[in-house]
């Protein structure tokens, strides 16, 4: 089964080509990052006029890159939430409209859920049951995923997520945007020990995540430095990321010993993060459980995760839908739907 996939849920557009039996054929992606830094965040409706630019010759380029054309696929996937309404349309129109021209079967994707099985396009992919940590900008939660539909919401933040907290920290230090991979860097300069942070709800007893206090608290230390030099920055920074790198791992591993389970997935951008990764790394092989990660290049919205999400679905007999969008989607509804 060829499977196209169209991604346009915020600010990066993707398309790929998934063969359910030679894999991933090509992708092709355009991130609208430049654009959205003067205005020091994403803009909507800027957003989705550039989907529009971009969305039909990445199209065009990613057939050519894999040697296919439209006649020969047998569906098309499409991001149908959650994210921002104006940029969902693009690719559900695109969608929509080529699976008419075709007479193919259309599928919407629920974007947490292309995040949630991208780690299956690894190489070595992990075996269902695990436990997946889904983390990025806009979400951070835990899930045990013990087939394609079934999953169960075993905790979330409760205010900011991790990736946002990290935009949000870049910025009061006054770092740009997007902020979160500059102070990524930066905490690779920096000590880690020199300021203490709190460790939001780590020994809270349950699996729920909040950031929200973190930030604060790097505030109120920036404003006890307000001459900064860059290794105070840097500093900050690196105590910033350990704070958020030691609630993640903890719950992960608290969430593995809930569930019996000796397997943990990390998916979303902030699963590039690479002191994350090798918290997690160290853990795994103290606690004798596995860890797997998307490619680097798949961490970040793309259209592959939703190709490759789509042909599960319909492999697992999940039917066609129709024209739809939905910017506020729960993930655990999926469970119930099947």
């Amino acid at each position: 089964m060829l499977v196209l996939g169209l991604e346009s849920s915020c600010d990066e557009t993707g398309v790929a080509l998934y063969d359910s039996k030679a894999g991933l054929l090509a992708h092709r992606l355009h991130t609208q990052m430049a654009m959205h830094a003067e205005y020091g965040g994403v803009v909507p409706e800027l957003a989705s006029r550039d989907h529009v630019r971009r969305i039909l010759p990445l199209t065009a380029d990613c057939l050519k890159a894999a040697g296919r054309e439209l006649a020969d696929l047998d569906a098309i996937a499409y991001t149908e939430g959650p994210g921002l309404a104006g940029a969902l349309l693009v690719a559900a129109a695109v969608a929509n409209g080529l699976g008419v021209a075709l007479g193919k079967p259309v599928i919407g994707i629920h974007h947490l859920e292309g995040h949630l099985l991208s780690p299956l396009l690894a190489d070595p992919a992990p075996q269902f049951p695990f436990v997946a940590l889904l983390v990025s900008g806009g979400h951070t939660q835990l899930m045990a995923v013990r087939g394609v539909g079934d999953y169960e919401l075993l905790g979330e933040t409760l205010d900011d997520a991790a990736g946002e907290a990290f935009d949000k920290t870049a910025k009061l230090l006054g770092l740009g945007y997007p902020g979160g991979p500059a102070l990524s860097r930066l905490a690779d300069q920096g000590d880690p020990t020199r300021f203490t942070l709190p460790r939001p709800m780590l020994h809270s007893g349950d699996l729920d995540f909040s950031f929200a206090g973190l930030k604060t608290a790097v505030l109120t230390l920036a404003q006890k430095h307000p001459e900064r030099d860059q290794q105070t920055v840097a500093d900050i920074c690196a105590a910033f990321q350990a704070a958020i790198v030691e609630v993640l791992s903890a719950k992960c591993r608290a969430a593995l010993k809930q569930t019996g389970l000796k397997q943990l997935v990390v998916a979303g951008g902030v699963g590039a993060n690479r002191q994350l990764r090798a918290e997690l790394d160290d853990q795994a092989v103290r606690r004798r459980f596995k860890v797997f990660y998307p490619p680097l290049e798949l961490c970040t919205d793309n259209g592959a995760m939703i190709a490759f999400a789509g042909a599960q679905r319909l492999a697992h007999g999940r039917p066609a839908g129709a024209f739809a969008v939905k910017p506020r989607w729960d993930l655990a509804s999926l469970a119930a739907a099947g």
